[in-house]
């Protein structure tokens, strides 16, 4: 584990702290906005995952999802042609990217809840939300399993 990954908040932690970042915005006007900014900073995506085994099914804007192990440790990209939905990719990776594909599995995404994005989404980005955290889920199970049969 590199210390970069030790000094790390935990998933909790950055869940709180993302929490704590929309409760210092106004209204929803604010915090879109803010998603938008966040999602306008999301590093580059490489085109080669671009393509229908790393996109995401279930979002009605296109989503590119794909992980690269390092050790036990998972880190994600994610990519979106949407604005907002970049935004929300950006707020995953700060829960879930570059943690060990244990903790990945066990953390559940209750900033979703805290924020009351349900309500604010449209019901298409709510699917696509649920349709990024399974995505998430999914290939934090299937490195666990590569774990334990290799």
């Amino acid at each position: 584990m590199s210390a970069e990954t030790v000094n790390r908040p935990t998933a909790d932690e950055a869940q709180q702290a993302i929490v704590d970042e929309f409760s210092l915005l106004g209204d929803w006007n604010e915090r879109y906005q803010y998603l938008i900014d966040l999602g306008r900073r999301l590093p580059p995506f490489p085109e080669r995952w671009q393509d229908e085994a790393h996109k995401v099914k279930g979002c009605q804007s296109q989503v590119w999802m794909a992980v690269e192990p390092a050790g036990d440790v998972l880190h994600i990209h994610a990519t979106s042609d949407a604005l907002i939905v970049s935004g929300l990719i950006a707020l995953l990776l700060r829960v879930y990217s570059d943690r060990p594909a244990t903790e990945i599995a066990a953390t559940r995404p209750w900033f979703v809840a805290a924020l009351g994005l349900g309500a604010q989404l449209s019901p298409t980005r709510s699917n696509g939300l649920a349709a990024m955290l399974a995505r998430i889920q999914t290939l934090a199970h299937e490195a666990l399993n590569a774990q334990t049969s290799g």
